[in-house]
């Protein structure tokens, strides 16, 4: 049986953290003396998007980190920062948890079928598969969100549902062992509780105190639910617009 017990279709290869929304589903098993962590690079991601959480599952007893992408060259972030691979899809060991950051790239590398079969086939080995944001739809595309309850950056989220996704209106959702985080900033979230089910919460409560996550922002804008309401719907309309007719031939490979 698939680790993920998620029900997926075969995809053409050429083609303080708050409580995340659960379904109850028995929590995937792991090796608490070693966790294998692989963060998956392309070009054009948001660097918050994996820069946070690495920050944070890094310092899990026993991580073992991996930058993982299709070659060792430098990749450029959105915001101009190249990130290092440490490891290739052809290199890259077998991981307990895989996290896929987003960024407009996203969408771009839910058509890339070398992305596509290296997410499906660490998910043959992983315990737990992870996105933060846009990340979600590089999910999608490797078939794991059928059926699934999921979240992302809100301008997107309706978008969710193409790939047979139940999208929910939650910073971060735990079904099963597929964890999805909403916008940026929440995959820290994630991140932390993430730890807290792979070394404890003593454990996840000491790494938050170390990188001093106590989130105290300037203003009261950084949710749709909110910001105001005009602005809320232009954005939607222009990520459909931006975003829509690459998520319909991504889901066209996975949605019969």
């Amino acid at each position: 049986m698939h680790p993920i017990g998620a029900e997926y279709v075969e995809v053409p290869v050429d083609t303080a953290a708050p409580e995340p929304e659960t379904t109850g589903d028995a929590r995937p098993e792991h090796d608490p003396a070693e966790v294998r962590i692989a963060f998956l690079l392309f070009p054009d991601l948001t660097q918050l998007d994996l820069t946070g959480p690495a920050q944070v599952l890094a310092r899990v007893p026993g991580a073992a980190v991996e930058y993982v992408a299709a070659t060792l060259d430098p990749v450029p972030s959105d915001c101009g920062l190249a990130l290092v691979p440490t490891a290739t899809f052809a290199t890259a060991q077998a991981a307990d948890v895989l996290v896929v950051p987003g960024g407009e790239g996203a969408f771009d590398a839910m058509l890339d079928p070398d992305v596509v079969a290296f997410v499906r086939r660490t998910t043959e080995h992983a315990t737990w598969v992870t996105s933060v944001c846009t990340g979600a739809f590089v999910l999608g595309a490797a078939g794991l969100l059928a059926g699934k309850r999921a979240t992302t950056h809100w301008a997107s989220k309706p978008m969710l549902a193409a790939f047979g996704a139940d999208p929910v209106e939650q910073r971060i959702v735990d079904d099963g062992a597929v964890v999805t985080a909403a916008g940026v900033s929440a995959g820290i979230d994630m991140a932390l509780w993430l730890a807290g089910e792979l070394a404890g919460r003593p454990a996840a409560e000491r790494i938050q105190l170390q990188i001093e996550y106590d989130p105290q922002p300037p203003f009261d804008a950084g949710s749709a639910v909110r910001a105001d309401a005009r602005l809320v719907t232009e954005a939607r309309a222009a990520a459909e617009a931006a975003r829509g007719d690459r998520v319909a031939r991504a889901a066209a490979a996975v949605i019969p």
